[in-house]
């Protein structure tokens, strides 16, 4: 019987060629992405809000998105994928096709808390999502009912810690920003209170109105129609610095409590895998829509501080939230209800 076989010579050129061939594509392949980045964007752009018509983000999404959509000659449309604490919107920014064409905002919670709030998410924020800029920071407004009498920080701390099981707070979810600052802030003064979450900030807004809870720190733009129309009563900031917004409104740590920094922040993420250039003209076109004074003073009128910074100091504040409150929700035991 003939035997077959093949010479050992020739193996070392083919792998030669193999590798020339590989490397002869990849460099057809340069021009054509090069070509494509100076093209793109040549259509309308999708930006996924992961929560409803109306909520912060969506506003923020809108108007940034049509000053954005104007500097790059493209439309921006809005798509809301609410539900699932933000995870389903998010996902679908992650999952989205990498050409460029579809990204989104998303804030505290599906980019950096649900980590922990959740025991498994269908997305990984560090690796799959990568940043554009971080848009606004919305400190939220400590609040009680002006009829409660309170008139200051310091004597709602006083009534906490006399009344240890009289007092109630909402939030618009176990694990959002509205909910780990009260718990912050408790920690920090050896006081007790419940957590009572809710859908929605309007909806925590109502509990406290109706007296089902006693105080609560939440969104500017949910509270502060109230606070001028005298229903509720501003107590503080939970922001390390006043803002420029809400000047007359003091911070917790001018109120003796340091060390609370509670911004509800949006901002805008893409796919990681959308290749890089395009993601840096989409990135500046952004923070270009954010940083102008019209877009600034719209973005101001609903109580939002435009930011606008870049894609690595976005990352490096996302970093940031994730250990300031990892500690205090795996010390609490806090899980997404």
């Amino acid at each position: 019987m003939p035997e077959f076989s093949t010479p050992a010579a020739p193996a070392l050129p083919v792998r030669r060629i193999a590798r020339r061939a590989l490397a002869l594509a990849l460099a057809a392949l340069a021009p054509l992405a090069a070509a494509h980045a100076q093209t793109w964007p040549a259509q309308p752009l999708k930006a996924i809000v992961p929560f409803g018509p109306g909520s912060s983000p969506d506003q923020v999404a809108r108007i940034v998105g049509e000053k954005a959509g104007a500097i790059l000659g493209q439309a921006i449309v809005i798509e809301n994928k609410p539900g699932a604490s933000g995870n389903i919107g998010t996902y679908a920014i992650a999952n989205a096709k990498p050409d460029g064409y579809t990204f989104g905002v998303s804030i505290t919670g599906p980019l950096v808390n649900n980590t922990l709030l959740f025991d498994k998410l269908p997305y990984a924020p560090a690796t799959d999502l990568s940043p554009l800029t971080l848009a606004v920071h919305q400190p939220n407004v400590l609040v009680v009912p002006a009829a409660a009498g309170i008139g200051s920080v310091g004597q709602l701390l006083q009534a906490l810690k006399q009344n240890p099981d009289k007092y109630n707070f909402p939030s618009p979810g176990a694990g959002t920003v509205s909910h780990l600052a009260v718990e912050l802030m408790l920690q920090q003064i050896g006081a007790r209170a419940t957590h009572v979450p809710y859908p929605s900030s309007p909806a925590a807004l109502s509990s406290l109105l109706s007296g089902d809870t006693q105080f609560a720190a939440l969104p500017p733009i949910a509270v502060m129609p109230m606070v001028k129309d005298g229903r509720l009563k501003a107590l503080a900031v939970t922001s390390s610095k006043r803002s420029a917004l809400l000047p007359d409104i003091p911070t917790l740590a001018e109120a003796g409590v340091p060390d609370i920094e509670g911004s509800a922040w949006i901002g805008f993420v893409i796919s990681s895998r959308a290749p890089a250039d395009v993601r840096k003209k989409l990135s500046d076109a952004l923070i270009q829509a954010v940083r102008d004074p019209e877009v600034a003073k719209r973005l101001q009128a609903q109580f939002m501080d435009p930011v606008g910074d870049t894609p690595a100091e976005f990352r490096a504040y996302m970093d940031d939230e994730l250990n300031r409150w990892a500690p205090l929700i795996r010390k609490l035991g806090i899980k997404a209800q």
